[in-house]
């Protein structure tokens, strides 16, 4: 591929959620500071929305990385996330919910899987929730908050969603003993306004939505993650093309990645040393999703299906 070429030892515009790659912008700084705040706060739910690629998914790993006590994710605070720095001694077990499409039963069952908590019959829920109660109680007694993260929320059948109710009913007389964070895109929010979950949408304390990221911060962004990925100072992306991949994907980190990676592999298969305006429209016509995209697309994409063979 072109890493060789640039002088980068990784790929850095993969669409995974690295948290090596994390950029603190100020929607993920207020976001994630929101998110630890309401926990420490002992608030019963969080919600956090955002269109696709605004990084939802990222927020959530950075979050359970700072429950777990990472060393990276605690640098990262000392960097720019005084809330996420006071709250590092902070007790946490997490369970992480990735798939969404689940029985309101099989979700306790993750859960209770994700908590290490044994469950004698799986097939009643009054058990599995005992289970669960008197689990969370021993760890509350040990200083453990129990927080479980909810990926893709707007996914989740209505029943499955109303069912974590239950989870939230678990309290002493001082706090809640079960926080939830749902994550999701804004028709979580349609879905909550539904009537028959109305109980559940008056119980969500905190709510952010992730914004874009501005073409100032894009530009940084992408210099960031150039570093993270080997780049010793080359100035691969000149301002004026940042503006312009800001400009497409409209400030979308995810679109932003693709852009900026086929941009990359279109300097490479051209024998260019940075990136070039025209790159940046080719790469942009090239993608589905972008400002602008599929003018010209039968036009270029044999072209552009060629670099991509030849990298």
């Amino acid at each position: 591929m072109y890493l060789t070429h640039f002088g980068l030892n990784a790929a850095p515009f993969a669409l995974t959620p690295d948290t090596a790659f994390a950029f603190s912008s100020r929607a993920q700084r207020e976001a994630l500071d929101t998110l630890v705040l309401a926990v420490d706060g002992g608030e019963g739910f969080i919600k956090i929305t955002g269109e696709v690629g605004t990084g939802k998914t990222l927020l959530c790993r950075r979050f359970l990385a700072h429950a777990a006590g990472s060393p990276a994710e605690a640098r990262n605070s000392e960097a720019g996330s005084p809330a996420v720095a006071r709250s590092a001694e902070a007790g946490y077990r997490t369970a992480y919910i990735p798939n969404p499409c689940l029985s309101p039963r099989t979700l306790l069952l993750a859960i209770a899987r994700e908590l290490k908590i044994r469950v004698a019959n799986v097939n009643s829920d009054g058990d599995i929730l005992q289970a669960l109660n008197r689990a969370v109680l021993r760890l509350a007694a040990r200083g453990s908050r129990v927080v479980v993260c909810l990926d893709e929320a707007q996914a989740m059948p209505a029943e499955t969603l109303e069912s974590l109710r239950l989870l939230s009913n678990l309290e002493t007389e001082k706090r809640k003993l079960v926080q939830v964070v749902l994550f999701g895109q804004p028709e979580l929010d349609h879905k909550l306004a539904r009537n028959d979950l109305r109980q559940l949408r008056t119980r969500i304390a905190f709510h952010y939505e992730l914004s874009a990221l501005s073409s100032a911060e894009t530009e940084v962004y992408l210099a960031h993650r150039l570093r993270v990925a080997g780049n010793r100072g080359a100035t691969l992306f000149p301002a004026d093309v940042a503006r312009a991949i800001h400009h497409h994907a409209r400030g979308v980190p995810r679109l932003v990645n693709i852009i900026a990676h086929k941009s990359l592999l279109l300097a490479y298969g051209q024998g260019s040393a940075r990136i070039t305006l025209r790159q940046v429209r080719a790469a942009a016509k090239d993608t589905p999703q972008a400002h602008g995209a599929g003018l010209l697309a039968r036009l270029l994409r044999p072209r552009w299906l060629r670099f991509r063979a030849a990298a």
